[in-house]
């Protein structure tokens, strides 16, 4: 006879008891982790996609500003505003949309983000003027946005507890993945098709495949979690007899357990609002949640973004003024073939973070990670007094230290913890605002980014991205909250 943690599967369970089940050998040795399922992995990819089109679209438009800039003829305050018009839709869609599925369910909201995104790709590509190109920008931001809290909500509510955080993360290193193919397939294009209208082909690459993403968004069951807290248990049930759908079929049946209806006060349990997010204990993991991100955002987003710009002007590798599209091509080329080999690092990064995750602690992993970067980015400012070969070694090895720490750290880790340290009725508002304030430090980057590597220099931005992340450092471990391994129930 199965059971968890001791009790008969006759009697009412919750909807993690039922994910989190452990099998037993036939002399009642306990297996060391739940199998999962078909449907398991399924939600997994999918939650992965969104993940590796964030990091195709926002490191690709890297790639591609230099030629929309041309074809445009924009100035600088136009380019800002470009670079800056996804995140600041990612900023609006998490804090906006993301709550939205504490109230319509997360599979709707994960399937409507996903056909947004494919509309504001298509009509993307087709922008024939300025205002248009910043308006499909933004709605793509908004879906992407949408997907942050949503992705990390259906991947944690539909597996075991011992394996959140490895995969969790591990769906969120496809944004690393995308990173690279972005810029892989800019420079690609470029290469075979070396004219200002490459941009279009780049964000063209992604339309196909989100349209596949849709479809197998249609087939999943939503999250027992949500129905259970809206007092839907029966549809809870059937949902995770899909999820939880084996050969030879177990379990069996599913009897949960009736959700509470007050809490440990004796207060009725209302849906929550924006406004609990800043009540007693939530606060600290607002704090922890939001403080971090927004600190990690300012500088992964500069680096990431700007990375062929900052190599151009440290190195002097491209012409600082194109004479014609050749030459801006030409600059574009060889800028992304140096961002490539640097966004390698992040996938490097976030792979050790899914195995040290749930063995070193989210916590401490962040911490170190911050240190990390401040440490790479330190090393990069030496290359503004070297000579022109330790210029080169001192950017390079800065840059691709801050890059392989970012995703240890702090880039990964901030997005996990998210997702893990509000209550169930909560999760997507807080989730959603923590992913909505880190967004304001990508927009403030992204925007004012050109006017600052302008204004003050690449060395002083240098300096104060070492600061930030010594201080993201620092808000980490004073609000800690540790949540490797919890059930998701416990920490309500």
């Amino acid at each position: 006879m199965s059971k968890v943690d001791g009790v008969d599967k006759a009697v009412a369970r919750t909807v993690q008891d039922y994910i989190d089940e452990t099998p037993y050998w036939a002399d009642g040795t306990l297996a060391p982790s739940s199998p999962m399922t078909a449907m398991q992995w399924r939600i997994w990819v999918l939650a992965s996609a969104g993940k590796f089109f964030e990091g195709l679209v926002v490191f690709m438009t890297g790639v591609a500003l230099p030629l929309i800039v041309r074809e445009f003829g924009l100035g600088a305050f136009e380019k800002g505003a470009v670079s800056a018009a996804s995140l600041f839709g990612i900023l609006v869609g998490a804090f906006a949309l993301g709550n939205l599925a504490d109230h319509y369910g997360r599979k709707r909201m994960f399937i409507i983000e996903m056909v947004l995104f494919a509309i504001c790709l298509i009509f993307l590509i087709c922008s024939t003027n300025y205002t248009m190109l910043v308006i499909f920008l933004f709605g793509v931001g908004l879906a992407l946005g949408c997907d942050y809290p949503t992705a990390h909500m259906i991947i944690s509510e539909s597996i075991p507890s011992i394996d959140r955080g490895r995969l969790v993360l591990s769906a969120f290193a496809f944004q690393a993945v995308g990173a690279l193919f972005g810029t892989a397939i800019g420079y690609l294009i470029l290469y075979k098709n070396p004219e200002l209208g490459a941009w279009r082909w780049m964000y063209a690459t992604a339309i196909i495949p989100a349209i596949f993403v849709v479809i197998g968004r249609f087939h999943i069951p939503d999250s027992g979690h949500w129905l259970v807290s809206k007092g839907r248990r029966k549809e809870a049930e059937d949902a995770l007899m899909r999820l939880l759908y084996r050969k030879p079929k177990y379990p069996p049946f599913i009897k949960l357990a009736v959700p509470k209806t007050t809490d440990s006060n004796g207060d009725k349990v209302t849906p929550g609002t924006y406004l609990d997010l800043f009540r007693g204990k939530n606060i600290k993991a607002t704090i922890l949640a939001s403080v971090p991100w927004f600190i990690q955002d300012l500088s992964t987003y500069g680096i990431g973004i700007f990375t062929p710009t900052i190599l151009g002007s440290v190195i002097g590798a491209t012409s600082v003024y194109p004479r014609n599209v050749a030459d801006l091509i030409q600059n574009d080329m060889i800028a992304a073939k140096g961002a490539a080999f640097i966004d390698v690092l992040l996938i490097v990064g976030v792979i050790c973070a899914v195995m040290l995750a749930d063995k070193v602690g989210r916590i401490k992993l962040q911490v170190f990670g911050f240190i990390g970067c401040a440490a790479g980015l330190f090393l990069a400012t030496l290359s503004m007094g070297a000579g022109p070969e330790m210029k080169i070694v001192y950017l390079f090895s800065g840059f691709m230290l801050f890059s392989f720490m970012t995703n240890i750290g702090p880039n990964a880790i901030t997005y996990l913890i998210a997702g893990e340290v509000f209550p169930t009725k909560i999760r997507g508002k807080g989730a959603g605002f923590a992913a909505s304030i880190a967004k304001i430090g990508a927009v403030i980057t992204a925007f004012f980014f050109p006017f600052l590597l302008k204004d003050l220099g690449t060395e002083i931005i240098l300096y104060f991205l070492v600061g930030c992340s010594l201080l993201g450092a620092v808000v980490t471990w004073f609000f800690r909250i540790e949540t490797s391994g919890m059930n998701l129930e416990d920490l309500e």
